[in-house]
C-alpha cells in the first residue's frame, strides 16, 4: 500500500514541474511596467480633409463633368445582347441581328490605324468648352451589320456612318435648343483662325429636295454637312429619344485634301474584325 501511494506521489510531482504552454499566462512572469511622465501627451493625428479630385491627362478641368471627345466617342453603338429587329414586308418577314460593336470590330482605318475625322472632334469639344454642357453622341461608326440592324431600306446602306465621316449627337440641358448648338457650329468656322477670310468655309442653304429626309434645310460648306432632326424625324434604333437632334457629314478630308464621298470599300473593308 505504502508503495502504491509513494508511486502517485512520484506522479503528481511530476506533473506539476512541467511548463505550461506557449500561450498561457503565469503568474511568475514578471515585467516592466510602462511609466509616463507628468508632461507626456498623446499623438495627435490631424483631420482627414476632401482633397479634390485630380483631373485626367486628356482632360484640364476646363469642360466641368464633361470628358474630352476623343475617336474612342464615336464607336459602333452594337450590341449582341440587343433583340432581333423583325421587318415585315409585303411577301416575307425578314429578321436582322446587331452586330458585337467594339468588342467585334474596330474603327474606320487609315494606315492600319484606328482613325476619326478630326473635324468632327474638334466640333463637339468646341461647343462642350463653350456651353460647358455634355455632348451626348447618339450614333458615329456604324458597321455594315449595325448599319442594317439600324435601318434595314436602301437609302440608308450608303450612309456615311458606314465610313465613321458621320456623327448624330444633341447637347445634355440644350435638348430643345438645336438651333443655338447649330450656331455655335456657324461660329467654330468664324473664330477659328485657320478658316478666316476661306469662302468656301461659308456655310449656305441645301436648297435641292432630293431624300434629305428632313423638313429642315440643311446647311453645308466645304467642310461638312449639317443635318436638323426634329423630335419625330430620322428615329432609328440609336435615336430613339425623343429630342431634336444634329447630324454632322464630313464632305472634305483637311488631311488628304480630298472630297470624301461614299465608298463601299471603306464602308465594309476598311475595319478590322476581332
Amino acid at each position: 500500500m505504502k508503495n502504491w501511494i509513494l508511486f502517485l506521489l512520484l506522479i503528481l510531482m511530476g506533473c506539476s514541474s512541467k511548463s505550461p504552454p506557449p500561450n498561457s499566462q503565469s503568474k511568475s512572469v514578471k515585467g516592466e511596467y510602462i511609466s509616463r511622465l507628468h508632461n507626456d501627451t498623446q499623438f495627435q493625428v490631424d483631420p482627414m480633409l476632401p482633397v479634390k479630385k485630380t483631373a485626367y491627362p486628356w482632360d484640364d478641368g476646363s469642360r466641368g463633368s464633361s470628358s474630352k471627345i476623343t475617336k474612342d466617342f464615336f464607336r459602333c453603338k452594337g450590341s449582341i445582347l440587343n433583340p432581333v429587329h423583325i421587318v415585315t414586308k409585303e411577301k416575307e418577314t425578314a429578321r436582322y441581328y446587331d452586330c458585337g460593336g467594339s468588342q467585334k470590330h474596330s474603327l474606320p482605318l487609315r494606315d492600319n490605324k484606328e482613325f476619326a475625322y478630326q473635324i468632327m472632334i474638334d466640333l463637339l469639344n468646341y461647343i462642350q468648352d463653350v456651353t460647358g454642357k455634355r455632348v451626348v453622341i447618339t450614333c458615329g461608326h456604324c458597321c455594315p451589320d449595325h448599319n442594317l440592324y439600324l435601318d434595314p431600306s436602301s437609302s440608308n446602306q450608303t450612309s456615311k456612318h458606314l465610313m465613321g465621316a458621320e456623327v448624330d449627337f444633341y447637347v445634355q440641358g440644350m435638348e430643345q435648343q438645336p438651333e443655338k448648338v447649330i450656331d455655335l457650329i456657324f461660329a467654330y468656322y468664324t473664330q477659328m483662325p485657320k478658316y478666316k477670310g476661306l469662302k468656301d468655309y461659308q456655310f449656305i442653304r441645301y436648297e435641292k429636295d432630293d431624300k434629305i429626309n428632313v423638313t429642315t434645310k440643311p446647311w453645308y460648306n466645304k467642310e461638312i454637312f449639317v443635318k436638323l432632326y426634329k423630335k419625330n424625324e430620322g428615329r432609328d434604333l440609336d435615336n430613339r429619344h425623343p429630342y431634336p437632334y444634329i447630324s454632322l457629314q464630313v464632305r472634305y478630308d483637311d488631311e488628304l485634301k480630298e472630297k470624301v464621298n461614299f465608298s463601299w470599300k471603306q464602308a465594309y473593308e476598311n475595319y478590322h474584325r476581332y
